[in-house]
């Protein structure tokens, strides 16, 4: 078998700049171009004029190109471009082959920061130290023996230069050097310095002391860092629960967990303010009871009526009198008299504005994490190369345990069938006539579901009426129950019908099947909510006239929180866990069933929503919510690892945090504030319970608060004026929204520049790789034509040259 020539490529150097510049820098992206491009018009006019030196290491018959076309290059086994040795040296010399990843360019990276470090300490400099710490493009050797021999310089001056730092300055440099722990610890035995150079340091007293106090104080704080961040990081709920679920059930089922911490945050963040200016004050300033307190049953927990009722649980509780000072005489039965050109602590504004600023506070972390959620879901990107990069890049070498390795494993793995599921799902075409059968079983589907919301919706209306007809005494309290527990099994049994039906869709994307099932049980739970509103707030606040219907409204929330999730319990229990012994028994089958993404999500959306109405008539709604949650994630988490599986078709669930945290903002959070300001600015409050009992609503709190500023002084003069224009008056509330408009339009106007920019940058960057592919092509040309020249005079018969001679 004959081998192909091995030739070695001499390039002259260049001469050097004139004017001594220095060389261009790999993050000047112009002269690194204009430096690659004066590289190739070297070459060319060198080998144009003087020819290029070949030196035949191993000499054969055949020619490289000899059969090739001057304008094709020759291609490999697989297709691939097979070049010349001297093209590869060019190319092993190019700029972003040579700047800032070979050793040599590391090592003379770190010697340049050594000196740098060496004037700062005013220490005397090398005089042998080198011209450029950076590889130079002109000057670069395509010699292999003289490249070896400059890295080799380089590393002893670098050397030389590690010697004369201190240890924690040696250490922190070598640290950082992006080179192998080999590599690393033999520059380390080598600037150390001798033995007798240590003793001399240790004998020095008192400098050796404080140096051994510094490195002993630097030590201690960073293993103090260290487990500070280690606490914090185990103090992360859930984190390692959250990793075994995305490595066994994929993103699909992770992203219920995250959205339930999600949800934990937001009521957190609720309740802060909440037990800070209302339940924490009115606990320590207890109203005198209006009558006996009756004693605790047990039954209030479901009911949340008895000794609830007398707690801080619900509004009546609540008082109108000032807080900071007993109230000796009220005024008819009403609020106390404060004294004159005192602002005392009012009860009724810090209930109203603590409220606002608490939903104000929500409304922007969800709007920021919506908006965050946007930017993480939908980047503007090419995604062809995601699975060479999950493959290839998503393994963590810091793990060591065996644990977090099949973990990691699981997780990696899991990531893989996603991809592979989606983009099998991008294959398969569908034919006009499947599309057509696939529509009108759609609306079939469709109009059976809306029709079953429909016979739900009248069902909650009718037993609410019911309810009104027939009024409950405070001894029947349980009877109470009822309502909420028909809607709770309206709610339960009609998505089990949603899901029967969905199974004759048969949905190519599994990811629009959990849409599909959202968007269906978020129609039926928003609309029986707002049946419930119409109830508590159109026709109970008209039959308990004399009575406190803030509490009563309280209590019904607090009852269908409660009831739901004792409904979510049994629908765990009976929905998995018998259903997998039933399968696994009975039918004799090893598979068990999936985790329902859409039902489970609309659950805590259901909850949540529950939570933000039911905020103004019971303050303590929202620690109930986050003691829900928190024993909902411990019992999914339990029942998913024991009774489900992972879906039998994987998918990617990029975009479902997305989708989560939009519902939970535009259906639930708008709805429950339109419900609110409606209470607040429309609703007469109860006239023997609450802070507002002698007002006509709620809102006329801040126009009294006004007007008690007006008679204090004139030291807040300003805030009945800031009342009055900026908070009364409606042009600053249609000024301020039409600049968040413009602001809105501007960042999408933005956005849509900024994909136009990243458009034209991959534009720009394809072009520059092809033009780089065609400079190499005309160098490796060049090259065959010169080879070929070559060869032909070496196939020249040498009996031509003796005839010459003899004729002579």
């Amino acid at each position: 078998m004959s081998q192909s020539p091995a030739f070695v490529l001499n390039v002259l150097e260049t001469p050097e700049d004139p004017e001594g510049s220095q060389e261009p820098s790999p993050y000047d992206e112009s002269e690194v171009h204009d430096s690659f491009h004066q590289l190739i018009q070297e070459q060319s006019r060198w080998v144009a004029e003087e020819g290029l030196e070949l030196q035949q290491r191993q000499p054969g018959t055949g020619a490289l190109g000899a059969s090739g076309s001057d304008h094709e290059t020759l291609l490999g086994p697989e297709g691939a471009p097979v070049y010349s040795m001297a093209t590869l040296r060019i190319l092993a010399s190019m700029p972003s082959r040579t700047i800032g990843r070979s050793r040599g360019a590391i090592i003379s990276q770190y010697y340049s920061r050594t000196v740098k470090l060496r004037r700062r300490a005013g220490r005397p400099q090398l005089r042998d130290m080198g011209r450029s710490a950076r590889p130079s493009l002109r000057l670069y050797d395509l010699e292999l023996d003289s490249a070896v021999l400059e890295e080799e310089e380089k590393r002893g001056l670098l050397v030389k230069e590690l010697q004369g730092l201190t240890a924690a300055q040696r250490d922190h440099m070598l640290r950082g050097m992006p080179l192998s722990l080999a590599e690393k610890r033999s520059l380390r035995e080598e600037s150390r310095p001798p033995r007798g150079k240590r003793r001399a340091q240790r004998r020095r007293g008192l400098l050796s002391c404080c140096d051994q106090l510094h490195d002993s104080c630097v030590l201690a704080s960073h293993n103090l860092g260290l487990a500070l961040l280690s606490g914090l990081q185990a103090l992360m709920p859930w984190r390692y629960a959250l990793k075994r679920i995305g490595g066994r059930f994929g993103s699909s089922v992770l992203s219920y967990f995250l959205f339930l911490k999600t949800l934990l945050a937001f009521n957190a963040l609720l309740l802060l303010p909440l037990l800070a200016f209302i339940v924490g004050v009115q606990a320590a300033f207890p109203p005198a009871p209006a009558g006996p307190v009756p004693t605790f049953t047990g039954l209030e927990l479901l009911t949340g009526g008895g000794h609830f009722t007398h707690s801080v649980m619900y509004y009546g509780y609540y008082s109108n009198a000032t807080l900071n000072q007993p109230c000796a005489s009220p005024l008819n039965g009403s609020q106390c008299a404060p004294e004159a050109g005192s602002l005392p602590y009012n009860m009724p504004l810090a209930y109203l504005f603590t409220l606002g600023a608490a939903f104000f506070i929500t409304c922007i972390t969800l709007v920021y994490s919506m908006s965050r959620s946007f930017g993480e879901s939908y980047r503007v990107g090419s995604t062809s190369g995601v699975h060479a990069i999950t493959v290839f890049c998503s393994w963590d070498y810091k793990v060591t345990q065996r644990w977090a390795i099949r973990l990691q494993h699981d997780n990696i793995r899991t990531q893989l069938k996603e991809l592979l599921a989606e983009w099998q799902l991008r294959q398969r075409p569908r034919s006009a006539c499947g599309r057509l059968q696939q529509v009108a079983v759609l609306g079939l589907v469709w109009l059976l579901c809306l029709g079953t919301t429909l016979g739900c919706t009248l069902a909650v209306y009718t037993f609410s009426e019911l309810m009104i007809e027939s009024p409950v005494s405070a001894e029947r309290e349980a009877v109470l129950l009822l309502l909420p527990l028909v809607v709770c099994l309206l709610n339960l049994g009609a998505p089990y019908l949603f899901r029967i039906l969905a199974a004759l869709e048969r949905h190519d994307s599994p990811v629009l099947e959990v849409y599909v099932a959202i968007c269906r049980n978020l129609i039926l739970k928003m609309v029986t909510l707002g049946i419930l509103c119409y109830h508590w707030l159109g026709r109970r606040v008209g039959t308990l006239k004399d009575q406190c219907w803030e509490n009563f409204v309280g209590q019904e929330l607090y009852r269908l929180m409660v009831m739901d999730f004792i409904f979510m319990l049994l629908d765990t229990l009976l929905g998995e866990l018998v259903w997998r012994l039933f399968s696994e028994k009975q039918l004799k089958r090893k598979g068990k069933p999936e985790f329902d993404i859409a039902g489970n999500v609309l659950e805590l959306i259901y909850g949540q929503t529950l939570t933000w109405l039911g905020v103004l008539f019971s303050p303590l709604l929202p620690a109930m919510q986050i003691i829900k949650l928190l024993l909902l994630f411990y019992i999914k988490k339990a029942s998913l690892m024991a009774n489900c599986q992972a879906p039998r078709r994987p998918w990617k669930a990029s975009h479902m945090s997305t989708v989560f945290v939009s519902l939970l903002c535009f259906p639930s959070f708008l709805g429950a504030a339109v419900f609110l300001c409606y209470a607040v600015w429309q609703v007469k409050p109860s006239s023997t319970c609450g802070p507002f009992r002698t007002l006509d609503t709620m809102y006329e709190a801040g126009k009294v608060w006004v007007r008690r500023l007006e008679k204090a002084g004139p030291r807040v003069s300003w805030l009945p004026w800031v009342h009055r224009y900026l908070v009364e008056d409606t042009f600053p509330i249609y000024l301020v929204s039409a600049l968040l408009l413009a602001v809105i339009y501007l960042n999408i106007q933005v956005v849509k520049g900024q994909r136009k920019v990243i458009c034209l940058l991959k534009e720009q960057i394809s072009n520059e790789g092809e033009d780089k592919i065609f400079l190499i092509n005309k160098l490796q040309r060049v090259y065959e034509r010169k080879e070929r020249s070559r060869t032909e005079e070496a196939m020249t018969p040498p009996a031509l040259f003796t005839d010459d001679w003899g004729a002579q």
